[in-house]
């Protein structure tokens, strides 16, 4: 599989030579793994390119992510979109948080195989992980791509984010309702809507919706493992 400049450049992104073979041994692995596990129904190299890598780095269009930032990416299945965004920003330290086991497992093959530093990751679900300690309010960036409608995400993402930090979600063409229904959210949990940013070069459309968390996150929340999903706030 060739990394195409071209799709890159069209999405106003930029990808050296060494970063490029980096996603090319990323799509090998991917692709070979998911004949045995569930990691991707998206099997096909250009779609690889566009749907996984590509709409992955979307948020160095619109964020500027200082130096050595603390990032986490919640329910990151096959690695989207942190490890993409690692590739592209390797000083980033990175937290992968997967609560399925054998996703967890490719995911440490992978940060072994691409040689990524300051990455780790987290086998466990993001409602007891919001609770601990070492990892509540302790990321300037999260993220989350194709886990839960907002709503639930919210909840599941902004304790994890540091107050002055962002959580980004990324979301479809339902992102304005998804607003509204998680505007009652955003609030509880101590987030604010910064901004919402498009992407449409195609079909496909992509929203990032970015929250800006401006308050603490009151100690009830995340709920126990399960209830933000069966009882959304």
């Amino acid at each position: 599989m060739k990394f195409s400049k071209k799709r890159l450049e069209e999405r106003k992104l930029s990808v050296d030579e060494e970063k490029l073979c980096l996603f090319e041994a990323y799509a090998t692995e991917l692709k070979d793994w998911n004949t045995r596990i569930n990691l991707t129904a998206i099997t096909d190299d250009l779609d690889i390119i566009d749907k996984h890598f590509i709409d992955s780095l979307l948020p160095l269009k619109f964020e500027t992510f200082v130096q050595g930032i603390t990032v986490a990416d919640v329910g990151t299945g096959g690695g989207f979109p942190g490890i993409p965004l690692k590739i592209c920003r390797p000083d980033i330290r990175l937290t992968l948080i997967e609560s399925i086991g054998k996703k967890a497992n490719f995911l440490k093959h992978i940060i072994d195989k691409l040689n990524l530093e300051n990455a780790e990751v987290i086998n466990d679900r993001a409602e007891i992980i919001g609770n601990n300690a070492d990892h509540r309010e302790k990321y300037d960036i999260v993220f989350a791509r194709c886990v839960a409608r907002l709503p639930t995400l919210c909840e599941y993402c902004i304790p994890l984010t540091k107050v002055g930090g962002k959580f980004i979600a990324y979301k479809g063409q339902e992102v304005e309702t998804e607003v509204k229904e998680a505007n009652s959210a955003i609030e509880k949990l101590g987030g604010k809507i910064d901004s919402i940013e498009y992407d449409d070069t195609y079909i496909d459309r992509w929203a990032l919706i970015f929250i800006k968390k401006v308050k603490n996150t009151p100690k009830q929340y995340p709920r126990q493992s399960g209830k933000p999903s069966k009882n959304p706030l």
